[in-house]
């Protein structure tokens, strides 16, 4: 997959393409649908499948001082598109000067004369330029007059939910991995490199990868099923997210223990998946009382994963691992 930064002098070849235009966070099943409708007309006009999205999110933009909980970070955004099965990734600057072009430049200086677009997606809640000035029907109309086709992808969902990113980050927060996944299509994930932490697992018999989370992406706090990606290789486990009221209630870290792990992997970057809360973090009377309740724990999940060993709801959509 190719991915463009900017769209100055474009090589001819990554032009005329089909491009899905969003914010793509999560890429979730909404997402996908989105991403279907450009890869079809590309086969159908043998032209590159590509999408076009912005960094910084524009929220980001607008409101700085307002993290939002990101479902996927910018290089995970990418490799969920190329593992989706794109040609081109454009991933633009969301900058003052982008914010400010009209709908129409955006149009005919972005699509247009930068990347000589021949079809564009969009979702039904599209927005696009300068407060927002551009929708779903104006783009219909640009698309008229510069001479490419458009798509509008209706609401999807199932069973009366739509899939949206912000519906799924209140599932995270709410504690509901599944039903987050189901929305997703994937098991949801969180990167980082294992850090050095107080020890307290180690000291409890039951050793931790820790990871510091960015500010705003807290999910529900307590213990999970998760698998662990190391390199090429995955690992089960538990993972904690709290303050740890049983000693400090300091500042949430989500704390991994691998199940038959014992390798050295400070400084190593991890991927925590999350499959299932086993429960909601709680305060022990004393830390020998928390150590009997992590074995029990550990066992649930234990037997949540192995369930999912011959059982994976995920396996059967495309982002399924």
């Amino acid at each position: 997959m190719d991915v463009l930064h900017d769209i100055e002098r474009v090589a001819e070849e990554l032009k005329g393409g089909a491009i899905a235009i969003g914010n793509f966070d999560g890429v979730h099943r909404g997402h996908q649908a989105v991403l279907d409708a450009a890869k079809s007309q590309a086969k159908k006009s043998s032209c590159l499948a590509g999408v076009m999205a912005f960094e910084p999110h524009p929220r980001e933009f607008f409101q700085p001082s307002r993290p939002i909980f990101r479902l996927s970070s910018p290089e995970r955004k990418l490799e969920l598109f190329e593992q989706y099965g794109l040609d081109l990734a454009v991933i633009l600057n969301f900058d003052r000067a982008l914010s400010e072009l009209s709908a129409e430049d955006f149009v005919s200086k972005v699509l247009v004369d930068g990347l000589g677009v021949s079809h564009v997606v969009t979702g039904y809640n599209f927005f696009f330029g300068h407060k927002r000035g551009g929708n779903p029907d104006l783009m219909r109309a640009l698309g008229e007059k510069h001479g490419f086709s458009v798509d509008i992808i209706e609401a999807q969902g199932q069973a009366g939910d739509i899939f949206s990113s912000s519906r799924i980050r209140e599932l995270l927060q709410e504690g509901d991995p599944r039903g987050a996944a189901h929305m997703l299509g994937y098991w949801w994930r969180v990167r980082g490199v294992v850090t050095g932490g107080q020890r307290i697992g180690t000291w409890l018999g039951f050793p931790t990868a820790n990871v510091e989370i960015e500010e705003a992406q807290e999910f529900r706090h307590g213990i999970y099923a998760v698998r662990v990606y190391l390199g090429d290789e995955r690992y089960a486990g538990a993972a904690y997210l709290g303050t740890r009221p049983t000693f400090d209630d300091g500042p949430p870290v989500l704390e991994t223990f691998l199940f038959d792990f014992n390798d050295e992997i400070y400084g190593k970057t991890i991927e925590v998946e999350l499959v299932d809360l086993v429960r909601e973090d709680a305060r022990f009377k004393s830390p020998d009382a928390l150590k009997e309740q992590m074995a029990i724990d550990c066992g649930n999940a234990q037997r949540i994963l192995q369930e999912l060993e011959t059982d994976d709801p995920m396996a059967s959509y495309s982002l399924g691992q």
